[in-house]
């Protein structure tokens, strides 16, 4: 089973994750967290690491109104949520990849109603989004 979303755009990676965060907030996202993977690898494992993962950022996006039914329905879901987004470019590459996490991933997980209503709701935006982060550009899904 395929768990996430994707998108290669032509854009470059600071264009990606700046399109990214606009088109999570056009979709009803917002940004919890932002964990700089390059960053920390640099900080904790050294500059080889660092290069090696190449710019890669974790955004942590929340729909409340999404997430408020889903802990509704069943509070363990909580350990999945923010739903997570992931803007990366490895060093020489030309192309951009945005990733998201496929909320069905959560019904395979829990067997109620509202849990799947979320989970469908939350996909249908996810996938605008990087629908809407493509726009023009290239695109391999």
């Amino acid at each position: 089973m395929s768990y996430t979303h994707t998108a290669t755009v032509s854009l470059s990676y600071e264009d990606a994750v700046a399109r990214t965060r606009e088109a999570l907030a056009e979709h009803g996202f917002g940004v919890l967290t932002e964990i700089d993977v390059k960053a920390t690898f640099d900080k904790k494992l050294g500059a080889d690491a660092a290069e090696a993962v190449g710019d890669y950022v974790i955004l942590g996006a929340c729909n409340p109104t999404l997430a408020s039914k889903a802990l509704a329905a069943e509070p363990e879901l909580g350990a999945l949520l923010p739903c997570n987004v992931v803007v990366r470019r490895g060093a020489g590459d030309n192309q951009t990849t945005i990733e998201a996490i496929d909320p069905q991933t959560m019904v395979t997980l829990g067997d109620s109603d509202q849990v799947r209503e979320v989970a469908d709701d939350a996909d249908a935006r996810l996938q605008a989004t990087l629908a809407a982060i493509i726009g023009g550009n290239n695109i391999d899904v």
